[in-house]
């Protein structure tokens, strides 16, 4: 259980983050970003197994790979392919799905729900395959209830829009649903052994008032629950990418409330200290806010990722070396030469 993470692409490279979350009965998967070449580190079967896409923003460094996912993916037989972004979203993924001459399509599967995140609203709307995704079906608009957007039995969604430039970037948080275990010293104080009713106390369609028969004596599964759960909060991660705030404003400490408590925050690194002008006048970071970013949340770790090519490999060093100034444990992702 718990969620593992990719970051795809190398350093100087476009980069996508590629998560799963294991509940221990399914795997699901998800992709943030879908810059040019990020799909070549997964396998054919890794791709087909991504449920939700999740765009930042449309600048070309950051969806030109959506391509290769769309092939991989356009008629799934099964379950719709959701892919979310900023304002703009479905009327720009509807072109790109639409950037094709469709003649293989008629009675084909697969469903495409794109939703785009306001402010204030979410819009939703549905393409399908067999259509050659000539119709866009709008979906009647739901309120921004922040911070959850989406919820399933086993995650839910959190996302805010930070400004990068003219435009909006969308931050993701990923966060696993809690974990219910059961308590073996509790069991033990109790006097009581283990068998089939254990699978039953973690069920819930199975009421509190139900009592099973265990050793000859009957507690009602409510009692139980009380005296032998215990419940852990799920693991989180959160993909921040080309955006700039200042630090002390009122849009700042908003953000690091938001993302109080994140174990591993995946966030952009484009730029060194001594560039900060190149990077206000870009709508980025320098490494050292990234690192406040990591320290004030309270994040478990930092992934720095996205780095400018502008740099050499011994600049990118002393990057990461700035972003542990004040937060530790920044380091580059797995893999990374650096």
């Amino acid at each position: 259980m718990g969620i593992e993470w990719q970051i795809l692409g190398g350093a100087g490279a476009d980069n996508a983050l590629f998560a799963t979350i294991d509940s221990g009965q399914a795997r699901e998967s998800f992709l943030f970003d879908c810059g040019e070449g990020c799909l070549s580190d997964l396998r054919p079967s890794s791709v087909q197994s991504v449920s939700h896409v999740f765009f930042s923003h449309f600048h070309m460094d950051h969806v030109s790979g959506f391509d290769s996912f769309f092939r991989l993916n356009y008629n799934r037989p099964a379950g719709s392919v959701h892919v979310w972004g900023p304002p703009g979203a479905i009327e720009l993924m509807w072109h790109r799905f639409r950037g094709f001459s469709w003649n293989l399509h008629t009675n084909q599967p697969g469903e495409w729900v794109v939703t785009e995140i306001s402010p204030d609203k979410v819009s939703s709307a549905r393409f399908y395959t067999r259509e050659a995704f000539g119709t866009i079906h709008t979906m009647p608009d739901q309120p921004n209830h922040h911070p959850v957007l989406y919820r399933s039995a086993n995650w839910h969604l959190e996302a805010r829009l930070l400004p990068h430039g003219s435009i909006p970037s969308t931050a993701y948080r990923l966060v696993e649903a809690s974990r219910t275990n059961i308590n073996p010293v509790a069991m033990k104080r109790l006097g009581l052994l283990p068998g089939p009713w254990l699978k039953d106390l973690t069920t819930s369609d199975i009421p509190d008032s139900a009592a099973p028969e265990i050793d000859g004596s009957s507690m009602n599964y409510g009692e139980l629950r009380k005296s032998l759960l215990v419940s852990t909060p799920g693991e989180s991660i959160a993909y921040l990418t080309d955006f700039r705030i200042t630090a002390g404003t009122a849009a700042w400490d908003d953000l690091i409330s938001w993302l109080s408590g994140t174990n591993t925050l995946v966030c952009e690194s484009q730029y060194r200290n001594s560039d900060e002008r190149l990077a206000i006048e870009h709508g980025h970071l320098t490494a050292d806010l990234a690192g406040r970013i990591a320290s004030e949340s309270g994040a478990g770790h930092l992934i720095l990722q996205h780095l400018s090519k502008r740099y050499h490999p011994e600049d990118w060093i002393a990057m990461r070396e700035e972003a542990r100034f004040s937060f530790p444990r920044a380091s580059f992702p797995p893999g990374w030469a650096l």
